[in-house]
C-alpha cells in the first residue's frame, strides 16, 4: 500500500493531525468503535496517546457480517497498544430489512452497531463513542455516516479532514502495524443489494477470500457473489498471479459452491456494487 507522500502533503497531514489531537484532549474518556484496520486503529493510537490508554476502550463488534480472523486481529493489535479491548457479539441478520440487504442496509447496521456501543459506552461511565470513518469517505456511498450524525457519535479523523492515504503515512511513522493494511469491507458489501444475506452465503464469501489469499494476493481483493457466480476484483498484480494458478482458482471457488468463476477486468473497485444505484 502506498504511504508516500510529496513533503507539502506530509506536512499538511501533520498539521490535520495536530488538529485531531486537539479534538481528542478535551475528552476525558472514549470508547473507540475498532475493526482493527487501518483508520480505527490509527484513531486508537491517537486517543491512548492523547487521552490515555486507560481511559480508552477499543469495542469489536462481532457478527455474521466479519470474519473471526478479523477479530482475532483487532484484539491482538489493540493489545500492543496496551488498550483493553472487548468483544460485543450482534445477530445483526435476525434485523429482516438489514437481512434483505436494501441500499439502506450500512444505515440499519450502523443504528445497530453504535446503538450498543453508546448504551455500553453509558453503562461502564465513558463519555463518548468515536468512529474511524475519515474525509475520503465522504466522497462515497456512504448512508451509515448518516446514521452516526443522527446519533450524535464523533469521527474525530473525518473532521480533522484526514484522508485515507494521509491516515497511512501518519500511521507509519508512528509504526503502526496496519498502516499497509488492504482496505476491507463488511461481507455483506459482496453482494447485490436487494439479495437476501444468510450466513452460509457470508461464510462463502469469507472462505473463497481466504482461499485466494493463501494463493498469494496480499493487496485489495474482494470476491463479489452473483448467485454461482464469483466475480474476482484484485489489483492489476494479483490478477497475474490468479491467472497463473487459474485451475487451483477455479477448482477451490467451486468446491465452495460457485458454478461460474471470473476475474473482473476492471480490477478492484471499492464499492463497485453501488454502480447500481444510478
Amino acid at each position: 500500500m502506498m504511504s508516500n507522500l510529496s513533503r507539502p502533503a506530509q506536512e499538511k497531514a501533520l498539521e490535520k493531525e495536530k488538529c485531531l489531537d486537539k479534538m481528542l484532549e478535551g475528552l476525558e474518556s472514549a470508547v473507540i468503535a475498532y475493526s482493527g484496520g487501518v483508520d480505527s486503529t490509527y484513531l486508537l493510537y491517537e486517543a491512548a496517546e492523547v487521552i490515555g490508554s486507560s481511559k480508552v476502550l477499543a469495542i469489536t463488534v462481532a457478527s455474521e457480517l466479519t470474519t473471526p480472523e478479523e477479530v482475532e486481529n483487532a484484539k491482538q493489535t489493540a493489545g500492543t497498544m496496551k488498550v483493553a479491548h472487548r468483544r460485543l457479539d450482534i445477530n445483526l441478520l435476525s434485523d429482516p430489512e438489514l437481512r434483505n440487504n436494501s441500499p439502506q442496509r450500512c444505515y440499519i447496521c450502523k443504528k445497530h452497531i453504535y446503538g450498543a456501543l453508546l448504551r455500553l459506552a453509558g453503562e461502564d461511565g465513558y463519555e463518548t463513542v468515536l468512529d474511524g470513518s475519515n474525509a475520503d469517505d465522504t466522497a462515497e456511498y456512504r448512508p451509515g455516516l448518516r446514521a452516526l450524525r443522527e446519533l450524535k457519535v464523533a469521527s474525530p479523523l473525518l473532521e480533522a479532514g484526514l484522508g485515507k492515504q494521509e491516515i497511512r503515512y501518519l500511521s507509519r511513522q508512528a509504526g503502526l502495524p496496519t498502516w499497509d493494511r488492504p482496505a476491507a469491507a463488511c461481507l455483506a458489501s459482496r453482494f447485490p443489494y436487494g439479495e437476501e444475506l444468510n450466513p452460509e452465503g457470508l461464510q462463502n464469501i469469507a472462505a473463497a477470500e481466504k482461499i485466494l489469499r493463501q494463493l498469494g494476493v496480499g493487496t485489495n481483493l474482494r470476491v463479489r457473489c452473483h448467485g454461482n457466480l464469483a466475480r474476482i476484483e484484485v489489483d492489476r498484480a494479483d490478477a497475474d498471479l490468479l491467472l497463473g494458478q487459474k485451475d487451483a482458482v477455479v477448482e477451490k471457488l467451486r468446491e465452495l459452491g460457485f458454478m461460474y468463476v471470473t476475474l473482473d477486468l476492471g480490477g478492484f473497485q471499492s464499492g463497485s456494487m453501488d454502480r447500481t444505484l444510478g
